[in-house]
């Protein structure tokens, strides 16, 4: 895997649109805040799924894309209480088993969302098809994938404003990666041409 050539489609792309990114991510950080937390996991499936549709088809991101995925708001719920219960555990037990169990867990399911809104796939398939993902050999890849989305991440909620700019270049980070190995993944058309000249 080319890191530095993900890298640096995520940044062009994200300033290619930074204005709507900007808006979609702060409009998404305020529904979160507003409900509570109860819609983060299904409008974070609109926002990558709106991020994928702008790096893959030039697709300017808009506001309604946040709420386009609702038909998965229970397993998404779901998924995210799992998450977050299997997190807490971590850090009750230690600090530094709750970070493991927090970066394990985007390790293997970095890319779910992405699978299910565009590929319609269930939750469990979902999950099973990120791990698959994430541990195509070289697994080294998939560690740098993660390093540096958690340092963006991260970046983005020590600066608040920071938040803004990083989240949808990490975002754009793991959609460039996750084209790749789906892309990889796919077998390629069968030239139905070839078969009759051969027969």
């Amino acid at each position: 895997m080319d890191f530095k050539q993900h890298l640096q489609l995520a940044w062009e792309t994200t300033l290619q649109f930074i204005v709507p990114v900007i808006l979609l991510t702060l409009v998404q950080i305020v529904v979160i805040i507003f409900s509570f937390g109860i819609l983060a996991p299904v409008t974070s499936a609109g926002y990558m799924q709106s991020l994928l549709l702008a790096l893959r088809e030039g697709r300017e991101p808009k506001m309604g894309d946040l709420f386009s995925e609702m038909r998965l708001f229970l397993p998404l719920f779901v998924f995210g209480l799992l998450a977050m219960i299997a997190t807490s555990i971590g850090f009750m037990l230690l600090i530094l088993p709750g970070f493991a169990v927090a970066a394990f867990i985007v390790f293997a399911t970095i890319y779910v969302m992405p699978l299910m809104t565009d590929r319609n796939m269930g939750l469990l398939d979902a999950v099973k098809e990120s791990w698959r993902m994430a541990v195509r050999t070289p697994v080294s890849d998939q560690i740098v994938l993660v390093v540096f989305y958690l340092l963006l991440m991260s970046l983005g909620s020590s600066i608040a404003v920071a938040v803004l700019f990083t989240q949808p270049l990490a975002s754009f980070l793991v959609l460039s990666v996750y084209r790749e190995r789906t892309e990889q993944s796919t077998p390629p058309p069968i030239d139905f041409d070839s078969s009759v000249k051969g027969a």
